[in-house]
């Protein structure tokens, strides 16, 4: 993160004696790319390598589906049924070396807490709100909240009401798009959102309980147990550039013009190779003789995910709340038929999507298999629809 936060107490120096009631206690200098990155420094009562024992490890593995045809496809993931808690509920829907997409409705809550050792997360939070506990405070979320959560955070879910998520992790890092920050890290006055729009934790509370903590922690493609004998958020203070926050994508600011833009305008995360996109109801071109609606286009060296989240979605028959359309890489693609010369004149949508672009091949899961309608590659061929609802024009199809 680009901007300085401090929480609960720390003392005048780094790497100094830093005492509570006479108690020595354990500073812990989170950071990333061999102390040259981002990083944050905390002061523990408990060493956090003190491990009372150790648990099993279960390695994570994914059922991979390689179809018969490379084509467009289309997923209706809305009544999938709820399974698991909010880490073991995860369902791999498509993944790569770089970003794996995971849709999730969990069924029950976490009693044990988590720590992805192997990459920083993102979870869109569809349906539900609630609190996201971590070691550097809480971070309270609702609909429509990204969360963005470092490697190395442990945290638990404490919801509130039916949850549904949108989970990307991935190996590499998760930043604010370079061109949206100066060379200081100050966000731009151009972009889409600003540091008010981003929400780091609120008041540390420092847990000071005994008895006995499950800890799961991703790590070397497993999922490895650790029982402590304190609570993990033992933390007194911290200050640094490295904590989970959260952003609402209804403070992303679009961003139109006289003729339509191209979906980097909608970019709200970078990753390795990847980017996370946010298409928000707007006003379209203005231009008089503008076709508001996406040029067709090929994605010749990208991979292209949409996931609908709310809105009227009349730019395409059979795309609802939590449907998934995936445009391959080497395929073009864009509206309905019929729809560009039905599209003149219109001048908002109202549509509510996160996309993912990805610059290598997305692996699909058995899961995604399972949800696939198998049809969605012939809708090109299929006659103009009925005079459809264009008050949500996709920004993207």
């Amino acid at each position: 993160m680009p901007f300085y936060q401090r929480r609960g107490d720390v003392p005048r120096k780094r790497h100094i004696v830093f005492r509570e009631n006479g108690r020595l206690l354990t500073e812990e200098v989170m950071g990333l790319e061999g102390f040259t990155g981002n990083e944050s420094i905390l002061y523990h009562l408990e060493s956090p390598c003190r491990v009372k024992e150790l648990g099993a490890f279960t390695p994570l593995e994914r059922e991979e589906w390689v179809p018969e045809t490379h084509a467009h496809r289309r997923m209706n993931t809305h009544d999938v049924s709820a399974e698991g808690d909010e880490i073991s509920g995860r369902r791999t829907l498509m993944w790569n070396w770089d970003v794996e997409i995971s849709l999730c409705r969990p069924a029950s809550s976490m009693d044990y807490f988590f720590r992805n050792g192997e990459g920083d997360e993102v979870i869109f939070v569809h349906e539900g709100t609630g609190t996201l506990e971590t070691t550097f405070g809480d971070v309270s979320y609702k609909e429509g909240d990204y969360i963005v959560v470092p490697r190395g955070t442990t945290y638990r879910f404490v919801p509130e009401g039916a949850q549904r998520y949108l989970v990307f992790e991935t190996p590499g890092l998760i930043e604010i798009p370079r061109r949206y920050r100066n060379q200081y890290g100050q966000i731009l006055e151009g972009a889409p959102y600003y540091h008010r729009d981003i929400h780091p934790p609120a008041e540390l509370k420092t847990h000071r309980e005994k008895g006995e903590f499950l800890v799961r922690v991703r790590v070397r493609g497993g999922i490895q147990e650790y029982v402590l004998d304190y609570h993990p958020f033992d933390v007194v203070g911290w200050d640094g550039y490295l904590y989970p926050w959260s952003f609402s994508i209804h403070d992303f600011e679009p961003i139109t013009g006289r003729i339509h833009q191209p979906p980097p305008s909608h970019q709200t995360f970078q990753g390795p190779n990847f980017v996370i996109c946010s298409f928000c109801p707007r006003h379209l071109d203005s231009d008089p003789e503008a076709v508001p609606i996406p040029y067709h286009h090929s994605n010749l060296q990208s991979e292209e995910m949409i996931y609908y989240v709310s809105g009227n979605f009349g730019s395409r028959k059979g795309i609802s709340v939590g449907s998934i359309t995936l445009h391959p890489s080497g395929l073009p693609h864009g509206p309905a038929p019929g729809l560009a010369e039905k599209a003149l004149g219109v001048r908002e949508t109202t549509e509510l999507a996160v996309m993912c672009d990805t610059f290598r091949p997305l692996k699909l899961s058995t899961f995604a298999r399972d949800l696939d309608d198998g049809h969605y590659a012939l809708s090109w061929y299929e006659p103009p629809s009925e005079e459809p609802d264009l008050a949500g024009v996709t920004s993207h199809l």
